[in-house]
């Protein structure tokens, strides 16, 4: 058992081949070969040698290589790239040796002359494959390694893919060789060392301005707060506690800031800027203004014996007013399912569309005057009128989110939320089709934007699903769950779709997991939960969240759901109540009229005519009302002839 677990280790692998190698063989077999030992010898044996990279084998046109960092196999990949261009500047085209460069971190197992099998292997030589002629194509771990290192060039999105062998999808990232700007992506401390530049060049713009000292001490009296809000987390005081619980304050202080960096809200300080206030009593506006951040996140750990009480308060960086606090007491059994659950908590708490320092951006927004409002706080405020869910609040949501674009066409987060607008717009008797449209392509937009942002492959995911493409739908979902697992947000769009996906039961566990995340969801996130409760029978659940909705922000398909849940518990009364208040609001509604919703699959069709049959809503909808839909579903007894 030992020796088995010796035989395997965690590497970062190199695979590379020569792009067209039998076409350059063919034409000159003596000089290719000549070419690819002479790039060997000088290019790609001293940089291995340089970079710690070890050749475990030669496979015809190409070679597998181990390295013990995906710093250095990144940073060497592109060297040998980079020196093999340029040695073979004067050559022409056709007849330079290229290389693609694929790299993947996994678990591998080692043979014993050295070889290494395994899926870490096998994916690093299907992204290979994948990859274009002289470029790197990294796995999502690799990309996920290499975020706050500083030696690594910029990474772009690159899609994600299934692979021969492999069942579950790899996220793929290429790295930007030559030039390119990415909006996100950057090392972390790329961005502060930006940041303080900027807050420089704007000290001394401020004396050139003021002609004299007294204009520094003014421009420092209060935090240069950008329009997008910034949070720094303190290091976790460790109270009391041994090194082991001191290692579960950092690990708890880490987690906190790679979660909160995942959301696009609000810019996060890396963490080497606050570490130096390890150990030591601070004013959180102190640090507000040192770090020029809107909000301070500060807590503390106490153990004792096997339980463990973590607690967590943000605080307003300019008046020092504490906004939220949090406390956790666990069994300490499994610190590592503790660290990662009161990171989930917090992060949820205080991030995402409806989090706290986005509220927090919202007050500050309504007190300006609407003339001097900035994209970001149309953008705030736009979010907010969404979350009401009804006619009027969604059609000022859309007036605000587009001027929001019209000030800032590349401020992707306002594109995201159009998106929704539009979605739920049709939904509310807007021009559906059009309504769909524009939905798609304020989606589309956003991941063209920001191909980073887990909530802009959501939205594009419900739009896709909403054309009835659900294998591609499930892909984007997938994509937006990698790059941001454990975000409330995520998991609840998610939950709505589970079910089309053919994961029904999937679909209820996330939804009950989004919950736990964020007890206190916002509004508009009732009815998701209540969609995937639905799909599964679980209709005291159903009827539980779309009381946390008034009538007004019923859309068709929560009054089926509503009436079809008292029909289905046999509660006769309430369930005809409601079908009377839902033909009063939307005439139109039938069976029919639902299940022709193109995102549908047959088991949510049936799901919906069994209970709004029981319900006793009109079960045949009229030629007029399913003109909508470009392929209306029939029922056997509403087609005549």
């Amino acid at each position: 058992m030992l020796a088995a677990q010796a035989d395997r280790r965690l590497a970062a692998i190199l695979v590379a081949d020569v792009v067209g190698y039998a076409r350059l063989v063919e034409a000159d077999e003596a000089g290719t070969l000549a070419a690819i030992r002479g790039l060997r010898r000088e290019v790609i044996v001293p940089l291995l040698a340089s970079h710690h990279g070890r050749i475990v084998k030669l496979m015809g046109d190409g070679v597998l290589i181990e390295f013990g960092s995906v710093v250095d196999a990144v940073v060497c990949a592109v060297a040998v790239q980079r020196d093999a261009a340029a040695r073979q500047v004067e050559i022409a085209p056709a007849r330079r040796i290229v290389f693609r460069v694929g790299i993947n971190l996994g678990d591998v197992v080692v043979e014993g002359d050295g070889d290494l099998l395994g899926d870490g292997v096998n994916v690093a030589a299907r992204l290979q494959q994948l990859c274009e002629p002289g470029g790197v194509l990294i796995s999502g771990t690799v990309y996920d390694h290499l975020q706050g290192k500083p030696d690594v060039l910029p990474l772009e999105f690159a899609g994600v893919h299934r692979v021969k062998n492999i069942s579950r999808p790899v996220r793929t990232y290429r790295v930007v060789i030559d030039g390119g700007r990415l909006r996100r992506g950057r090392p972390v401390l790329y961005l502060i060392r930006r940041f303080r530049l900027a807050l420089v060049l704007a000290a001394l713009l401020a004396l050139l301005v003021a002609g004299s000292t007294a204009a520094w001490w003014s421009w420092r009296a209060e935090p240069a707060f950008t329009a997008k809000p910034s949070i720094a987390v303190l290091p976790f005081a460790n109270i009391g506690g041994d090194a082991a619980t001191g290692r579960l304050a950092d690990g708890i202080t880490e987690d906190i800031i790679t979660d909160l960096a995942q959301f696009p809200e609000f810019e996060v300080v890396a963490h080497n800027s606050t570490e130096t206030y390890k150990g030591r009593a601070v004013d959180a506006r102190e640090v507000s203004r040192s770090l020029n951040v809107n909000f301070v996140l500060e807590g503390s750990i106490q153990r004792a014996e096997d339980r463990v009480r973590i607690t967590a308060q943000l605080i307003d960086g300019w008046n020092g007013m504490h906004l939220w606090s949090g406390r956790w007491d666990r069994p300490a059994d499994d610190i590592f399912a503790v660290q990662t659950e009161i990171a989930q908590e917090a992060t949820n708490r205080l991030g995402g569309g409806a989090g706290l320092i986005q509220a927090a951006g919202r007050e500050t927004a309504k007190r300006k005057r609407p003339g001097s409002l900035s994209a970001y706080e149309l953008y705030l405020l736009g979010t907010e009128k969404l979350e009401q869910i009804n006619r009027a609040d969604v059609e000022e949501s859309i007036r605000l989110l587009t001027r929001a674009v019209e000030l800032d066409p590349g401020l992707a987060r306002a594109w995201i939320k159009l998106s929704h607008a539009y979605a739920i717009s049709g939904e509310f008797g807007s021009d559906r089709k059009a309504a769909q449209e524009a939905a798609m392509r304020a989606a589309q937009k956003a991941v063209m934007l920001d191909p980073y942002d887990a909530e802009a492959h959501a939205v594009l995911g419900s739009r896709i699903g909403d054309t009835g493409d659900l294998k591609r739908a499930e892909a984007e979902y997938a994509i937006a769950l990698d790059l941001s697992p454990g975000s409330a947000e995520i998991l609840t769009f998610y939950a709505s779709w589970a079910s089309s996906f053919g994961k029904p039961e999937r679909g209820a566990e996330v939804a009950d997991r989004a919950i736990r995340l964020n007890p206190n969801f916002p509004m508009w996130e009732a009815a998701p939960y209540a969609y995937s409760y639905l799909m599964v029978g679980r209709y005291e659940d159903v009827i539980r969240m779309l009381d946390r909705q008034t009538q007004d922000n019923y859309t068709r398909w929560r009054w089926a759901a509503r009436a079809g849940a008292y029909a289905a518990l046999g509660r006769s009364e309430e369930a005809q109540a409601a079908v009377k208040q839902a033909l009063e609001r939307f005439p139109d509604l039938s069976v029919e009229r639902i299940i022709s919703n193109p995102g549908y699959n047959d088991a949510e069709r049936l799901r919906f005519i069994k209970v709004m049959s029981l319900a006793g809503f009109p079960r045949c909808g009229r030629a007029e009302d399913l003109a909508v839909f470009s392929k209306p579903v029939r029922l056997p007894d509403c087609v005549k002839g």
